[in-house]
């Protein structure tokens, strides 16, 4: 950052819970990397004091990370911690990226706080709350609709979920995009070379996930299918990145099955875009998404992508995405392998994705200087 006045420059803060690799700490990290940092400053309030997978970064860039007890067990302090930090730091926007209504009270805390431009992202189209947290939900539904002056969301589904068909059909909610860096998924045959040899997969068929280990991105399918696939294919790998709650429980499935030597468990990675060039093809069984990151960015790197029939048709922008059912019976898994086995053929035929994504609007040059320009600039 430069000399410039600090207080020229205008700030916002963001509420996560951490920042860790999910989708939506990614989508705010990708908008924080292209923005132009003389101007525009993120700060960060978290409610875990475990170190987030973008603390270091966020803090390299000169952004500010303030921890609040969560609300699940301190709901006043949390608030009241909230109001303070906020109403000290002076901030122009806060951002609050939701998939349950009741997000939106850090947005009217950032409002008690004098913040003038309170923004609310919908980040998916279901939650994993079970029927209290869904009933609670609908309980709250107003509050998206009237507490953020400023609401986007990354697809029609989620934007729905979140604010109501009537409000978004009236207009009053923008999607913006998941957009990313192109320049970084371009397929490289050197970059897929190497991360394939550093996996020691490079004469297997590797299938691949990224995604967090819980119920939402659907792991039990995904392993049933690839136990499926292994019946046909000696060769077959999985590769599996991100970590969570159930990862436990996916691992005693692959022993289970006898595929122990045959699925790596990546962890959290920050080479995400090599790691899609290595793969052969992407299984993505989610039971729902707002309008998954991970979907985007394989198609940029040519990667072919079977993806659930739940996750919304936005997220097709090529012929490399076949859309398939999630019944949790053999047919179905049956079906998925038949598809699988038909794009063997095509992993030495990778396509450039770039110009698709670019001419369908996903190049986060382009959605961070309009993010910026509606946030900040705007009256």
């Amino acid at each position: 950052m430069n000399k410039q006045s600090k207080s020229s420059i205008k700030k916002m803060i963001c509420f996560v819970s951490s920042m860790d690799a999910g989708g939506a700490e990614t989508f705010i990290m990708k908008l924080y990397k292209s923005i132009d940092r003389d101007k525009y400053q993120f700060d960060f309030l978290v409610s875990s004091k475990a170190e987030g997978f973008y603390d270091k970064e966020i803090r390299i860039m000169g952004g500010c990370i303030y921890y609040t007890p969560p609300k699940s067990r301190h709901l006043f302090k949390n608030l009241l911690t909230s109001f303070r930090i906020i109403k000290n730091g002076n901030y122009d926007a806060a951002l609050r990226i939701a998939s349950h209504s009741l997000g939106t009270i850090d947005l009217l805390v950032a409002k008690i706080a004098g913040v003038k431009k309170t923004v609310l992202r919908s980040s998916n189209a279901g939650s994993t709350g079970g029927g209290i947290g869904y009933l609670m939900h609908r309980v709250f539904f107003f509050l998206p609709k009237y507490v953020p002056n400023i609401k986007f969301a990354p697809s029609v589904l989620a934007a729905e979920y979140l604010f109501g068909k009537s409000c978004v059909h009236c207009g009053d909610v923008e999607i913006l995009k998941n957009s990313i860096s192109l320049d970084k998924y371009k397929f490289s045959s050197n970059s897929r070379n190497i991360k394939r040899c550093e996996l020691r997969i490079e004469s297997n068929f590797v299938i691949g996930h990224v995604g967090r280990f819980n119920l939402q991105k659907n792991h039990e399918f995904l392993i049933k299918v690839f136990y499926e696939v292994c019946q046909y294919l000696t060769e077959a790998k999985l590769l599996l990145i991100g970590k969570g709650e159930l990862e436990r429980e996916i691992r005693k499935q692959v022993i289970k099955l006898g595929l122990a030597d045959r699925v790596i468990f990546a962890g959290e990675r920050d080479d995400v875009p090599k790691l899609l060039m290595a793969m052969d093809v992407m299984l993505f069984p989610s039971f729902f998404e707002g309008m998954p990151n991970v979907v985007i960015e394989a198609q940029a790197t040519g990667l072919p992508c079977i993806i659930s029939d739940a996750i919304t048709s936005e997220a097709i922008l090529s012929n490399l995405v076949v859309s398939l059912p999630i019944k949790n019976d053999l047919n179905t898994i049956k079906k998925w392998t038949k598809h699988l086995l038909e794009m063997k053929d095509s992993r030495s035929n990778r396509s450039d994705g770039i110009k698709v994504l670019k001419d369908a609007g996903y190049d986060i040059k382009e959605t961070s200087e309009y993010f910026t320009r509606k946030i900040f600039d705007d009256n």
